[in-house]
């Protein structure tokens, strides 16, 4: 029997019985489908991360105090670069600029007649504003009452806030001062790439006069300011140069001495973090997507029910076969296409299902779509591979059946 009398035959059996033959491709459907969307958004979110944090701030090194990996529960988060790390850090060769970033303490914002509670702002130097992109107004100056504000600032009060107009702040300690909103940005530059991904109102104050968080220094034993982060501008030429020399520092600093129990100091740049951040968003992908395969394991296992029930309703017609000359290999060769049809439909009628899910998940979480053309043509090759080995065995018992017993059989 050649190959298109075994697909015509196959066919004509498939469309004989419709209903449950399309039950049978659902099972299929619904397991590649949901691979297909978990693969596309997690490679969607991926490109969306990997590429803001890359292609922002290429030639930052970001400096923080982390919780050790094999620590554990530390203590909260302290301010341990002190003004003296800050100034060793801009002799660093290929340091272009230092940009201190601390937490300010406040317990409300108010504008005109409305009020908001924030806990913390953020005391920052003008530095951290070079290149910035500016919506309206420029950067504050050190020492002055003035603060710049971001997008998401202009709208926390029930009128908008522009540039030109005054803040009052309330300090925790109760003490309340005015200051005056110069400019409105995207972002500093400076600070981590993921937080420019988070969607918060945000205002930036001068450390000079406002920020007083203050600890003394372990090498000049004096009373200095102190930052939770330093961001260290480097040469884009000598990026890998300066970071092993800020690393070098590190190890001797006031930070290293100050942090807390649990903590390590690392200097990391957009690169790095991009790297663990794709690392992260693949072992996630990876998760989800297994989960979605036991949906697939069920349509194979699907597949394989229904062709055992053929083989137990068509013994006759096998029988007829075998009698009129087919071979055992004809009736194998038959049910098998039967059943790799079954999967090769499911696949095909689920990758554009997948797809459109993947589109509407990338849509609501706002981020880019990226279909991984790869996967879409393994996902129509996975349909046709658990199609063939779900029928299998059902061929591999039709094939055995006896032409006497057959042909007794009503």
């Amino acid at each position: 029997m050649d190959g298109r009398e075994t697909l015509s035959i196959a066919v004509r059996s498939l469309r004989s019985h419709r209903l449950r033959s399309v039950l049978t491709v659902l099972g299929v459907v619904v397991g590649i489908a949901a691979v297909v969307t978990f693969v596309t958004v997690g490679a969607s979110l991926k490109a969306d991360i990997v590429g803001e944090v890359e292609g922002s701030s290429a030639n930052n090194i970001y400096l923080l105090s982390t919780p050790a990996e094999d620590e554990g529960p530390p203590d909260a988060p302290r301010p341990v670069f002190t003004e003296h790390d800050v100034a060793q850090l801009r002799a660093v060769d290929g340091a272009v600029q230092v940009v201190p970033q601390g937490n300010l303490p406040v317990s409300a914002l108010s504008y005109r007649n409305d009020t908001v509670g924030r806990q913390q702002v953020t005391a920052t130097t003008p530095a951290a504003f070079e290149g910035a992109s500016f919506i309206a107004g420029r950067p504050f100056d050190s020492g002055a009452r003035e603060i710049i504000i971001n997008r998401q600032a202009q709208t926390v009060f029930d009128r908008n806030l522009s540039v030109g107009e005054e803040l009052r702040v309330t300090r925790r300690s109760g003490d309340t001062t005015n200051v005056t909103v110069v400019g409105v940005v995207n972002g500093t530059g400076t600070e981590l790439p993921f937080q420019s991904f988070v969607s918060q109102a945000r205002f930036y104050f001068p450390t000079a006069p406002f920020y007083e968080t203050v600890v003394e220094s372990p090498t000049l034993g004096v009373n200095q300011r102190a930052y939770l982060q330093v961001t260290v501008v480097a040469d884009p030429g000598d990026l890998s140069a300066t970071q092993a020399a800020v690393r070098d520092y590190l190890a001797d600093s006031d930070a290293t001495t100050l942090q807390p129990g649990g903590y390590e100091l690392s200097a990391r740049t957009s690169g790095d973090i991009a790297d663990s951040l794709e690392d992260l968003v693949g072992r996630l992908t990876r998760f989800v997507t297994g989960l979605a395969v036991l949906s697939l394991l069920v349509g194979a296992i699907g597949i394989a029910n229904i062709m055992l029930v053929s083989v137990t309703e068509r013994t006759r017609e096998i029988g007829i076969m075998k009698a009129v000359g087919g071979r055992n290999r004809d009736v194998l060769v038959l049910f098998l296409t039967e059943a790799t049809l079954l999967g090769a439909l499911g696949a095909l009628v689920a990758v554009p299902v997948g797809l459109a899910g993947a589109v509407v998940a990338t849509e609501y979480a706002d981020i880019g779509l990226t279909v991984p053309l790869g996967w879409v043509g393994l996902a129509i090759a996975v349909g046709l591979v658990v199609g063939a080995l779900a029928g299998l065995y059902p061929a591999w018992r039709a094939a055995r059946v006896d032409p006497i017993d057959a042909l007794r059989r009503e």
